[in-house]
């Protein structure tokens, strides 16, 4: 994404340590940045801004949660989930499927659209099913 690239080119022009040998983002030995390292520079962030705004920052946030909410906003945008499959570097489809049924709002959605071409066609106007609720009632 062009963003995205941009803060990379912005972070390489600022690193000047960077070289063909060294990995793209590593920690203070210089190494690669595990996942373990990651996951600390993030829980470290989220600390200051909660500090900052508490309300706005859940109780737990990993880079998976990152991972999560990026999958929902590209399938709220309407991605196709081949797309969100292939970001995601999923071998499958059916695993990326679960960020489809975690979404409430594209659940409904789906049925919304879906009803339009299975539910028949209204028969009566809104007095004649007053009417028809009406006698139903003397009929109890």
């Amino acid at each position: 994404m062009p963003q995205t690239a941009n803060i990379i080119k912005n972070y390489l022009s600022d690193t000047k340590q960077i070289s063909a040998e060294m990995p793209l983002f590593y920690s203070h030995s210089g190494k690669k940045l595990t996942r373990a390292g990651i996951a600390y520079i993030l829980k470290k962030y989220v600390r200051l801004a909660r500090e900052q705004n508490p309300v706005l920052y859940p109780d737990k946030v990993s880079p998976h949660t990152l991972r999560h909410s990026k999958s929902m906003h590209l399938l709220e945008g309407g991605v196709n989930l081949v797309y969100i499959r292939d970001f995601l570097g999923h071998s499958s489809v059916t695993t990326t499927e679960i960020y489809a049924r975690a979404n409430p709002e594209i659940k409904r959605k789906a049925i919304e659209e879906a009803s339009a071409s299975i539910l028949p066609e209204e028969k009566f106007d809104r007095q004649e099913k007053a009417d028809l609720i009406a006698w139903l009632k003397e009929l109890i």
